[in-house]
């Protein structure tokens, strides 16, 4: 029996490359196969069936069976299914106990300083870009707000407060908390985000057409397509760690913002 194509996906999106997942079909169906009579029966080079194989052991697929020649057995794949997932469980704790205690030796410490040198030789220049993807783009955002040492602004649309208050919200009540001061302008309709976003910075209620976060007036993001308008996946956005870019450019248009917003 041949896997439909929706059930060949399903095994790719937890993770089955191609020849992994032609290889654990042809198995169900054989049950208990040599690498040869699977790769055979699954249309896979003989050469590449062993590693395939074991790949798919050690995730949890398939059992090997110590016999000459070796035979793998298939697990039914609820089973298989069960073993994976306690196996990547398990495989999750053991890397993030391993980036906890990375974080906490002194080999932190020395990449730090590696880092700090390298970027003392960048160019101000080169610490720009433009990124495309709103994924992306709350991913850059999340990065310099965790920068924040002393200052926010924020001037934003209606959809970018939703944005803000969704993906980002928490991590703006840390810094808050932390000492950076918060004035985020957008569009405020006297609702329950509203009365959260006032709990942790200064408000202003204004029509902003666009996105501008500066970060301690050293680092700016600024949206360059109408989010209401355009697809997720084709949201851009510019972004610079330049004062230059911050004091003649970023802080200008949000003080336009903030002047003319109402408290």
């Amino acid at each position: 029996m041949v896997a439909t194509i929706e059930a060949l996906d399903a095994l790719k999106s937890i993770g089955l490359n191609l020849y992994e997942r032609k290889i654990f079909v042809a198995l169900l169906a054989k049950g208990i196969a040599t690498a040869a009579e699977v790769s055979e029966l699954a249309k896979v080079p003989r050469s590449r069936s062993y590693d395939v194989l074991e790949s798919l052991a050690e995730k949890g697929f398939v059992m090997v069976q110590t016999s000459k020649p070796i035979k793998y057995v298939a697990l039914a794949p609820k089973e298989a299914l069960d073993r994976t997932k306690e196996i990547m469980e398990k495989k999750h704790g053991e890397t993030v106990e391993r980036i906890d205690k990375l974080q906490k030796s002194q080999i932190i410490e020395e990449l730090d300083k590696i880092f700090n040198k390298g970027f003392d030789l960048v160019q101000p220049t080169e610490m720009t870009g433009t990124i495309k993807g709103r994924h992306l783009v709350d991913r850059q955002l999340n990065s310099i707000f965790k920068k924040a040492e002393k200052s926010i602004n924020i001037a934003t649309t209606k959809n970018g407060l939703n944005d803000l208050y969704s993906n980002h919200f928490r991590l703006l009540k840390k810094m808050s908390k932390n000492g950076a001061k918060i004035k985020i302008a957008a569009p405020f309709n006297g609702d329950k985000m509203e009365k959260e976003f006032s709990s942790i910075a200064e408000l202003k209620k204004t029509s902003s057409p666009g996105r501008v976060f500066i970060v301690d007036n050293s680092y700016v993001l600024m949206g360059l397509a109408d989010d209401e308008k355009t697809h997720e996946t084709q949201d851009i956005a510019f972004w610079a760690n330049s004062k230059h870019a911050v004091e003649n450019l970023a802080t200008p248009l949000f003080n336009k913002f903030w002047t003319n917003g109402k408290n």
